[in-house]
């Protein structure tokens, strides 16, 4: 029912907002728009109407096919008035109705007589309806009016024309793409909307054609634009060039001083658009920046927000990578935290945070203290992770800036923004372990007056497992226990489960927290009390003892199956006299798309997040090896790697391995899976081959019984090693017996065929014999473990692109975690130094301080030293990149000079192993050293050893690929034997298969002929001496 209206100036509520379209309904409007046919047009009235039409449409009224029908024809009787404002109604209400292809032609001849009209304004309206609503048969008719239209002296013409352009060019580009000269010409226009359409419209028409692109660039950056909108919109094509240009960076960077003059343009919007473009050229040096930075400070005390705003962000943008260069602006933007506009004060507050130093901090925090309280939650949660971020990068400042959080943690606010704080605390604690017990107990305060369920139950959970580990676990426990006696059932439930936590974690609290679950058998809430029934029992207090480790592992285990996996195995578990076994659960999800297997998964960024695939802590793998008895009397699991790929994507079966090292023993577990449907893998094992790693014996290896198509399984084999570090190289051949399976009933053959799969070496290094563990105070850290058992050392890391590219080789080389965010390097830096600490096996701390240095011919040279606890685990360090170092120095340089190929190839195969030699010549000497006579090694290689995609000019024997398999070579001898007439037979039961209906086209050729003279010719030009026997 239709509401009433209200008057503007009714007294009941002076407040209320007054909207003429409040109320109105589509029937009535339809009965309204009658007043079309009347011979008496009003042409106030007609447009009130079409208003209200309008005003439907626009808030997603739909109209039936009738109605909509009716409407356009009743509208179409109103172009016989000479109302300009009635037109204008008639040409937006045809735009909005979008008639159908029938329709249309009751109009066009009307629109078509419009846009030769001497009144402009119909002339530009109608080009814009009769482009929006014709086809391309039609467009073919106009286009000769649409290219006079784009040169018309009228702007607004000609614009109105551009516009429509840029329309069609979505729908009908090969039209548009012809008029790209009258187009050129309206970009010269003085006129400055007409020079920005054109504009606008002449790079859509040419974006495919980068070349294209670069001359239009080339050539309106000379000044031939004077509309300050068109000189925004060539700022950012030019920045498109600029990133996509694929020429040297060493010299000026192309179109940059283009850049840098438009920051002197008169106009506003065009000095921004500049300054913006320049910060986000991709590795924009402090010199480029320079000028940018210092039209934005400018900027900022400006007298229009929108300056401001605009300013400011594009200057917290930049703190992002470039902090020290917006440092020169941190006055002015400290004047804008008091700024009216809260957007602006948030964002001022949080580039000062990202840019400030440690003795600015509590400044900042003072300042900010009186800003919080004027904003609103949504503005609130940005500064809180931006006081996040300032701690992680400052960890001495933790107990300021957690003061500050627990403030504010206390003052009134929504959930999201409670939850902000809640979880920065959490990453304070996890990340910084000397905030754990003031992080605990700002927790433990803010529960006691928690109005959100979901906040106390989650920091429940996190003091359970947490709080147990502090130095005065039983401080926790009147926290714990308020919340059985003051909160709903969900909170005094998970208060229950934290309390069990504490007592079977603390011995000496367990007494305490019996007393305390047994008050809470006479809750009112049967959740609550199975509960504490549950914990009793498993603790052991009603005479039932259980071991200590079954209850540790009830509380605290986790589940170690996906839950997806799980879910699929319970959905085809079939109820029967055996119970469901839960470790027949596979521990592998399967293969995920390429996108998602890019990246491990990230460490959870707060309360209640859960991983969502496999288990990969090292926690899950010792309960996984735990669970095998070969393994069981390893003892305590030290450190598991990152899966190793063994074999390439698209492969018959992916393998990839984990090393799980134990102090004594280390343990690979191959991870396989079936990637072909027709196929059933039993007895799966994978054979290694450990001649290549004296230090190590087998001692024992788990078969995987049975490896059925896309579900994953793990095979296991263990060695034995001496104590410290053992090195050395596996290979690795994966052994099974196929059995074929019927593809229609899901069945496998009895009888199978025994195979075996080579796969890619696996190594084992130094790196995997050391834990990444960082330390929030790495000067305390380095001056506790002291100089006794230091090691430094200088090596040459050889050319590298940038001084990154070397720190993070060597990170992932030393297998240490770098402290303090020194891991990034500050682009052009000539120097760095990054701070690397973590646990050798044995619990041996280690700390290593590595200095890099660039030259100008980007030569990388690195000084590390290194303190531990223990002198051989110094040397074994320093050990890593010297092996690394000796290695770049024999091998880095090394070119194929010469290829010698002996043997030919037979007509019919089996082949006769090929003989190619190799001519290896030493790398030039170092200056530094003495003078050695160049020697020349030749090398054999197996012919049926060679990789499959083996090629002369690119092989590098140093570089490991998977040659063809046994089994390959077995199918290669079995059709090579063929007669003339069973290869037919084959042929045509191929094309059968795959559907052909004329044989492929072939070309044959004689082995060894292709390119064999210019081969020759090529090497005798190098000076080899080469023969083709």
């Amino acid at each position: 029912m239709a509401q009433p209206l209200i008057k503007k100036d009714d007294d009941r509520d002076d407040e209320a907002e007054y909207s003429p379209f409040l109320g109105i309904e589509k029937g009535a409007v339809l009965q309204e728009a009658r007043v079309f046919n009347d011979p008496q047009l009003d042409a106030r009235r007609c447009s009130q109407v079409i208003t209200k039409l309008l005003y439907l449409l626009n808030q997603g009224e739909s109209f039936t096919k009738v109605e909509a029908t009716e409407v356009f024809f009743s509208v179409t009787k109103l172009f016989q008035s000479k109302d300009i404002g009635l037109r204008r109604m008639v040409y937006l209400i045809i735009k909005e109705l979008s008639p159908s292809a029938d329709e249309v032609i009751i109009v066009t001849s009307s629109l078509m007589k419009d846009m030769n009209s001497k009144t402009d304004m119909y002339r530009a309206n109608a080009i814009r309806v009769l482009c929006r609503i014709t086809d391309g048969t039609l467009l073919t008719q106009i286009e000769r009016y649409l290219k006079q239209a784009i040169v018309d002296k009228n702007p607004v013409v000609a614009s109105a024309a551009l516009v429509s352009g840029i329309h069609l060019l979505q729908t009908n580009p090969e039209i548009v793409k012809r008029w790209s000269n009258e187009v050129q010409e309206a970009v010269q226009s003085r006129a400055a909307l007409v020079q920005f359409h054109a504009l606008a419209l002449l790079h859509q028409i040419r974006q495919n054609d980068r070349l294209a692109v670069s001359k239009l660039v080339t050539s309106l950056t000379r000044g031939t634009v004077r509309s300050p909108l068109a000189q925004c919109l060539l700022i950012r094509y030019t920045s498109q060039v600029i990133h996509e240009s694929a020429t040297s960076q060493t010299g000026d960077r192309p179109f940059y001083d283009f850049l840098e003059s438009c920051l002197r343009h008169k106009a506003e919007m065009v000095i921004f658009e500049a300054a913006r473009a320049i910060t986000e050229l991709n590795g924009v040096t402090s010199r480029e920046l320079t000028p940018a930075i210092t039209v934005l400070q400018l900027f900022l005390s400006s007298s229009k927000p929108v300056l401001r705003f605009a300013a400011v962000r594009t200057l917290n943008k930049v703190a992002m990578t470039h902090p020290m260069a917006v440092t020169n602006c941190n006055i002015d933007m400290e004047s804008l935290i008091s700024d009216q506009n809260r957007s602006i004060a948030t964002l001022a507050i949080t580039t000062l945070l990202k840019t400030g130093n440690e003795s600015s901090v509590d400044r900042l925090m003072k300042q900010i203290t009186n800003f919080m309280s004027d904003i609103a939650d949504e503005f609130k949660i940005v500064v809180v992770e931006a006081i996040r971020s300032l701690c992680l990068k400052f960890p001495l400042k933790y107990r300021s800036l957690m003061n500050f959080l627990s403030n504010i943690l206390r003052e009134e606010g929504g959930f999201e923004y409670k939850k902000a704080i809640v979880d920065s605390i959490v990453i304070l604690i996890r990340d910084i372990p000397d905030a754990k017990e003031s992080g605990l107990l700002h927790l433990c305060e803010f529960i006691e007056d928690c109005e959100f369920t979901y906040l106390s139950t989650q920091i429940l959970h996190f003091l359970g497992i947490e709080g147990p580990k502090t130095s005065d676990p039983s401080k926790y426990i009147r926290y714990i226990y308020n919340r059985v006696h003051l909160e709903n059932a969900t909170v005094r439930a998970s208060a229950v489960s934290t309390m069990a936590k504490f007592g079977a974690m603390v011995e000496s609290l367990k007494p305490r927290v019996f007393v305390l679950l047994r008050r809470c058998l006479y809750d009112s809430d049967d959740e609550v009390r199975d509960r504490a029934t549950l914990y009793l029992s498993m603790l052991g207090a009603d005479d039932v003892v259980e071991t200590d480790k079954d209850a540790k592992d009830f509380l605290f285990g986790s589940l170690d199956v996906p839950l997806v996996n799980l879910e699929t195995s319970l959905k085809n578990y079939e109820p029967s006299e055996d119970p469901f076994d839960i470790h027949s659960v596979p521990r592998e999800v399967k293969s995920q798309p390429i996108a998602e297997k890019k990246a491990p998964g990230k460490k959870p960024t707060g309360l209640g997040v859960t991983p969502s695939g496999p288990p990969s802590t090292s926690d899950a793998y010792e309960r996984l090896l735990a669970s095998i008895p070969e393994f069981a009397s390893f003892g305590k699991l030290f450190k598991s790697s990152a899966p190793v790929e063994l074999t390439e994507a698209e492969t018959e079966y992916a393998v990839n391995a984990v090393k799980h090292v134990f102090d004594g023993h280390i343990v690979f577990q191959y991870n396989c899976t079936n990637t072909i449907p027709e196929q059933l893998l039993e007895n799966v094992i994978v054979v290694v081959d450990a001649s290549e790693a004296d230090d190590f014996s087998q001692v024992g290896s788990k078969p995987l019984g049975s490896l059925p198509y896309d579900t994953p399984g793990q095979t296991f084999v263990a060695f034995e090693k001496p104590e410290g570090v053992a090195v050395g190289k596996f290979s690795n051949m994966l052994r099974f017996i196929v059995k074929e399976v019927d593809p229609s009933t899901g069945e496998a053959e009895d009888d199978g065929v025994e195979d075996e799969y080579q796969l890619e070496d696996l190594e084992v290094v130094a790196a995997d014999y050391m834990q990444k563990v960082g330390v929030s105070n790495f000067k305390n850290a380095w001056e506790s473990i002291g100089p006794d058992y230091e090691q430094v050392d200088e090596y040459g890391l050889g050319p590298r692109e940038s001084l990154a590219d070397a720190v993070n080789a060597v990170i992932s080389l030393l297998g240490l975690q770098p402290c303090e965010g020194t891991e990034t390097v500050p682009n052009n830096s000539r120097s760095h130094t990054c701070l690397l600490s973590g646990v050798f096996i044995g619990n041996v701390k280690v700390v290593a301080r590595a200095q890099f240095g660039l030259d100008s011919s980007k030569e990388v040279a690195m000084k590390l030293a290194v303190r531990s606890e223990d002198e051989t685990v110094s040397n074994a360090i320093h050990d890593i990149p010297a092996a690394v170092y000796s290695y770049i120095l024999r091998w880095g340089h090394m070119q194929f000079l010469s290829l010698r190929v002996s043997g030919r190839l037979k007509q019919r195969l089996p082949i006769n192993p090929t003989k190619v030699y190799a001519v290896m010549l030493m790398p030039p000497r170092n200056y530094a050293q003495a003078a050695t006579k160049q020697v020349e090694e030749e090398v054999e290689y197996d012919q049926r050893r060679l990789p499959a995609d083996y090629d002369p000019k690119t092989y590098d024997p140093t570089e490991h690929r998977s040659p063809p398999t046994e089994r390959v070579w077995r199918l290669v001898d079995e059709i090579s034997n063929l007669t003339l007439s069973e290869i037919a037979e084959l042929g045509t039961i191929i094309m059968k298969k795959r559907g052909m209906t004329q044989p492929p086209t072939v070309g044959v050729m004689k082995p060894g002929m292709a390119m064999q003279e210019k081969i020759v010719e090529k090497l005798k030009a190098l000076g080899a001496k080469v023969s083709l026997e």
